[in-house]
């Protein structure tokens, strides 16, 4: 099994900066991590996790299921963000994709910093809870290439139906629109550059990078 990757300068640059974001939910500063599917939002999570001294990462592959592959926002704004709001610890049930069906309950406790990461992290109904939205900027059909490799020809009809859907989601409801910070992902670690939202960090324009401690 490979050693877990070590978060570069940009992703400890970044930790800081969420770390002095004021909360959006109750204590808590949500943090949303969007991007197409196979753009590699959730191995960038768990880097970011790590600077970020072990935050909670919420995967949102757990609340979706076959029959809701977007119709999960009131599910999650009922176990998850109402709870996270009122100080309480959130309790869901992550979604089994084999089994096709929902699993032991999971407790979310109130953290400085939570991450939220999955397609539509950054839709309109979750994105007004969210201190800050990034966006892994990766082309639609390149990411889709890379998670059908990665899933194998077993998951090929599953991708088939995804695509069209994710489509069909951001046409209505888009996110990189709104995204504060976009992320690269280079040879060696990640860039982190203004993203059209721009609302996070300071007033100048701002770089994050591996190879180099920028901060412009």
């Amino acid at each position: 099994m490979p050693a877990p990757r070590t978060p570069g300068i940009a992703i400890h640059a970044l930790a800081s900066l969420l770390r002095q974001l004021p909360p959006s939910c109750g204590p808590v500063r949500l943090i949303g991590v969007d991007g197409h599917a196979g753009s590699g939002k959730s191995t960038f999570a768990g880097q970011l996790a790590t600077a970020l001294d072990g935050a909670p990462v919420l995967h949102l592959d757990d609340i979706a299921t076959h029959e809701e592959l977007f119709a999960w926002v009131e599910r999650l704004l009922r176990e998850v963000i109402e709870p996270l709001g009122r100080a309480e610890t959130a309790h869901y049930r992550p979604y089994d994709w084999r089994a096709r069906a929902f699993g032991t309950a999971r407790a979310l406790a109130p953290a400085p910093v939570i991450l939220v990461e999955g397609v539509g992290a950054g839709r309109r109904a979750v994105r007004r809870y969210l201190a800050g939205l990034l966006w892994m900027e990766l082309p639609a059909e390149e990411a889709w290439t890379r998670g059908r490799s990665r899933d194998g020809e077993e998951q090929r009809a599953f991708w088939n139906g995804w695509i069209e859907a994710e489509r069909r989601h951001f046409a209505g409801n888009p996110s990189r629109p709104f995204a504060d910070l976009l992320v690269h992902q280079r040879d060696k670690g990640y860039e982190v550059l203004p993203g059209p939202g721009r609302s996070v960090g300071p007033d100048r324009v701002l770089t994050l990078r591996d190879g180099s401690s920028a901060v412009c």
